[in-house]
């Protein structure tokens, strides 16, 4: 699928699906920018815009064989989005974990496969565990299918790319301020500076205190993200940026799940008030980033350019959630949906723990233009290096002297009590290697091909230690992980027709893999296992109407999981044995309808399933078989839409629609969260110097769970009211 407005500012959607070895499919971008208005420029594209985020190479957006969507800055800000997840809801296919298994941050599912370490920053991986803002990008690209060959591991659904505001020749400030219902207090501000004919300066920076409709969930953050390019216009280009960032949160884990009917019923969250809130008052997410990078790109000549990409990241997270356990119902029996809430009790599990990420990548392409009469080559070789690193403390604390557990109906929230105690670190490294090249080539002006292959060596190794616990604390019984090295091959191909400027046809085929230690941790039952395969394929339309202006894309995809890791028959060990099927439709319509009118829309349809696998049930899914269940996290159904329509010259208004069929949690299918249809609206005076706008997010109050996992789930916010002033200069 895809969708394409024009963005004079480099349509750099384009390199992202191109150097999956992909195409296009929705590229929302609205462009220009005169300090706040922004008018779709129908035309650029048409006419070769070229971008290369993300990928290795500069291409049109049409010439790209693979569902894209890019979300742009407009789009962000008049829907008042703040996170990274709030970007994403416009990404028809996308779907939120809930952070099971000590995940922090941003726990993405794209196309049914997991996607939390495919989310990248200028191109470069950027795997932290943090909750990503929206303060510091230009704009959101979310690529889709499997995508190893430039990519490397992961990529099984697709991959995210956060575009980073660049510094430009111009002197620009924007100042921004909201104030909200339920305690809602953030501050931006983007200054602009050129410091002369080649070089500029830019920074970025934003401060929030939030409080929502759900009880004790607070958010306290800010950050700045400054960046400084030399020889801006010439043949050598050099950027220097940073992303420093501080989280005080505390985390909403949400509602537990219990049985639908009655023993063996589907499980899905209690029917607790929207504001309830079951965790301590000194849950904590204490999170600091800090992410550097350095971008050097010098034209050879006309037809060759050299580029490399550095980026280097310390995280660190300070985590102190408590998620309840297993619901129990007074005077026993199995808990149901149906029984009062003033029966049912949960204990609270005291998870506690310091995570530290480290990474080094660094990336160098070569990219090289060849010209043979009619025929044309694109071609980029390039080479990755990366060091990962990650070090896990995990705390336990002495139950014998903690709270009794939560009675759902009356949850006393409090400070935790009782005695604290390490229990073990794991410090994990993984090493990579990887060469690649691609070639776009031009048969004639109808037919392009697109192939590349990557070839990467990577290798995890960690570490164990663990530390005698005082008594009335629980033994650590951790095994240590071997080491693990795999060398695997990503090849894809693309082919391209395009009958005339504004029709492409195009076709796909991509790979991926995921290892063991994608994310940069070891399991004493994984560590030894192959990586998981993965093939994808992909078949669709592009069609530009109105002179350009409004875009119209399909496509018909599949992507199939196969050696997946799954548990054996017996249920005790993992085994290299299952077959995972996602395949479906996906819909969209971007762009400008008239002059006043801009439209973003998607629509998709996902049909997973586990085709096959040994995998039984144990404890309370004791006896069901995995095979021939749904995909866990895969909606049927997914719809987004957001327009805005000028009818004066200096008003705004417009809004849209989020709806979603139900999800399954797991491989049994035996816990869900329902659909839902969400409403938000906005209306806006717009001025070149300033603006004011209003936002309504969940207009009509519905309650629905946006994360979730197989053992809860978490409610959305409840209705919001958000005022804005943004002031430019």
């Amino acid at each position: 699928m895809t969708s394409s407005i024009k963005v004079p500012l480099s349509l750099r959607a384009a390199a992202l699906a191109l150097a999956c070895g992909a195409a296009p499919a929705a590229s929302i971008a609205q462009s220009e920018s005169t300090l706040g208005e922004i008018k779709a420029t129908a035309s650029r594209e048409r006419d070769n815009s070229k971008a290369s985020i993300g990928g290795k190479a500069d291409t049109a957006v049409r010439d790209l064989p693979q569902t894209i969507t890019v979300l742009e800055r407009k789009m962000l800000d008049a829907q008042a989005a703040t996170s990274l997840k709030d970007a994403l809801r416009n990404v028809p296919g996308i779907t939120l974990g809930a952070g099971e298994g000590g995940v922090i941050g941003d726990n993405i599912n794209l196309r049914g496969f997991s996607a939390r370490t495919d989310v990248y920053l200028d191109g470069l991986r950027d795997r932290g565990q943090y909750a990503r803002d929206v303060f510091s990008l230009e704009a959101v690209e979310v690529l889709k299918g499997a995508s190893s060959m430039l990519f490397g591991r992961g990529s099984t659904g697709g991959v995210i790319n956060q575009v980073s505001k660049k510094p430009r020749l111009a002197d620009t400030t924007e100042i921004g301020a909201s104030i909200g219902t339920d305690g809602y207090y953030r501050a931006t501000a983007d200054v602009n500076r050129q410091l002369s004919d080649t070089t500029a300066a830019r920074v970025s920076v934003f401060a929030q205190d939030i409080h929502t409709t759900r009880d004790v969930e607070h958010l306290k953050d800010f950050g700045v993200a400054p960046s400084v390019s030399f020889g801006l216009n010439t043949p050598t280009e050099v950027t220097l940026a940073a992303l420093i960032q501080r989280n005080h949160d505390v985390p909403d884990y949400g509602f537990p799940l219990v049985s639908s009917n009655g023993s063996g019923a589907t499980r899905k969250p209690v029917s607790a008030a929207s504001n309830v809130f079951y965790g301590y008052d000194d849950d904590k997410f204490k999170q600091s980033v800090n992410v550097f990078t350095v971008a050097l790109q010098h034209k050879l000549s006309a037809e060759t350019t050299l580029r490399n990409r550095t980026l280097f990241s310390d995280n660190q997270t300070d985590a102190s959630p408590s998620p309840l356990g297993t619901v129990v119902r007074a005077g026993g029996g199995t808990p149901s949906f149906n029984d009062p809430l003033s029966i049912l009790s949960a204990p609270r599990q005291d998870r506690d723990r310091v995570l530290k990420d480290q990474s080094f990548i660094n990336q160098t392409d070569l990219i090289i233009k060849i010209k043979e009469g009619e025929r044309a080559h694109k071609v980029t070789l390039g080479l990755e290096l990366g060091r990962e690193r990650s070090n896990e403390d995990r705390y336990v604390w002495n139950t014998s002297a903690g709270a009794a557990s939560v009675n759902l109906a009356s949850p006393v929230n409090g400070l935790r009590t009782g005695d604290r105690a390490l229990s073990r670190t794991v410090k994990t490294q993984a090493d990579t290697l990887a060469v690649y090249a691609n070639d776009e080539l031009t048969l004639t002006p109808q037919w392009k091909l697109v192939g590349g292959l990557r070839g990467e060596r990577f290798k995890a190794s960690s570490a164990l230690q663990k530390f005698a616990l005082p008594s009335g604390f629980t033994a650590d019984t951790t095994v240590a992980a071997a080491p693990k090295s795999e060398t695997l091959w990503s090849p894809r191909a693309g082919a391209l027709y395009q009958p005339n400027a504004l029709q492409t046809w195009y076709l796909s085929y991509g790979t991926s893999f995921n290892p063991s230690a994608e994310t940069v941790s070891q399991s004493a039952s994984t560590a030894q296992l192959d990586a998981e395969k993965n093939k994808s394929y992909e078949v669709g339309l592009k069609q530009e109407l109105m002179d350009g202006d409004l875009t119209l894309n399909g496509a018909l995809f599949r992507t199939d999981k196969t050696n997946a890791r799954v548990r054996d028959g017996a249920g005790s060990l993992q085994v290299n044995a299952g077959l995972i099927r996602v395949q479906g439709v996906e819909l969209a319509a971007t762009g400008r309808i008239n002059t006043a009118w801009d439209v973003f829309a998607g629509y998709t349809y996902l049909d997973g399933h586990i085709v096959s696998s040994p995998e039984i049930g144990t404890s309370l899914d004791a006896g069901v078989a995995a095979q021939g269940k749904r995909a866990p996290n895969t909606a049927r159904h997914n719809l987004t839409v957001w327009a805005t329509v000028r009818p004066a010259a200096m008003l705004e208004w417009g809004g849209g629609l989020l709806a979603s069929s139900a999800r399954t949690l797991n491989n049994f299918g035996s816990a869900e969260v329902g659909g839902f249809v969400r409403f938000d609206a906005t209306l806006a005076y717009v001025q070149k110097a300033y603006e004011v706008r209003l936002n309504l997010q969940n207009l009509t109050d519905r309650l629905y769970f946006e994360s979730a996992s197989g053992g809860r789930a978490t409610p959305v916010r409840g209705r919001t009211a958000l005022a804005s002033v943004t002031y430019r200069f």
